[in-house]
């Protein structure tokens, strides 16, 4: 019944996402429970050049109310919007030490806010189906295996990740046995 099941990166749904995360295992299970990530600048490398050059100017909105508020009450999850309102990124943002190009879409986005143009609409009805169908394409990049690593954990393990440049996905196959972790995102920048 919890919200762990999705590939993402923390918090994007924010203006300043954390630039990286800490996350230490207080408690975890004998068997499962295990933590994956995936390398978006990978993902992005290895889209078709046409793919690439469509998403270059694309940019999208990023929510907690669409996922993480979508189980709330209407007063609650807009009082949660309220408090975080959507953040609106580039789909492909810069790394801004490396200069990478990463491709930066997960489970908090939820459309893209300037598909709708005459290049990429003919009629219409060409706009929502082609801009999520787009959309669910290259959020499925992050399912692909060989961009993944996956980290088992242990008591007192840290794990310490860019969160720029990677989603992650923590594997719910442990209940009913516990799994406790202590979390701290470090403050970031504008995506660009």
């Amino acid at each position: 019944d919890r919200y762990e099941n999705a590939w993402h990166t923390d918090a994007t749904w924010r203006e300043k996402p954390p630039f990286g995360c800490v996350l230490r295992c207080v408690e975890c299970p004998p068997v499962g429970g295990d933590t994956t990530w995936v390398n978006m600048v990978l993902a992005y490398e290895r889209l078709p050049e046409h793919v690439k050059t469509q998403i270059a100017g694309l940019r999208a909105r990023h929510s907690i109310e669409a996922s993480f508020g979508a189980a709330m009450p209407p007063e609650k999850r807009l009082a949660l919007h309220a408090q975080f309102p959507d953040a609106e990124h580039p789909v492909v943002r810069t790394h801004p030490e490396t200069g990478e190009k990463v491709l930066f879409v997960n489970a908090f986005t939820t459309h893209f806010t300037n598909f709708h143009t005459a290049q990429n609409v003919r009629f219409g009805q060409d706009a929502s189906p082609g801009a999520s169908h787009l959309l669910n394409y290259l959020i499925s990049q992050a399912y692909i295996p060989a961009y993944q690593v996956r980290f088992r954990w242990k008591p007192n393990t840290v794990a310490f990740w860019d969160n720029r440049s990677t989603q992650h996905y923590a594997v719910m196959d442990y209940p009913p046995c516990h799994r406790k972790m202590e979390r701290a995102g470090i403050i970031g920048d504008r995506p660009f």
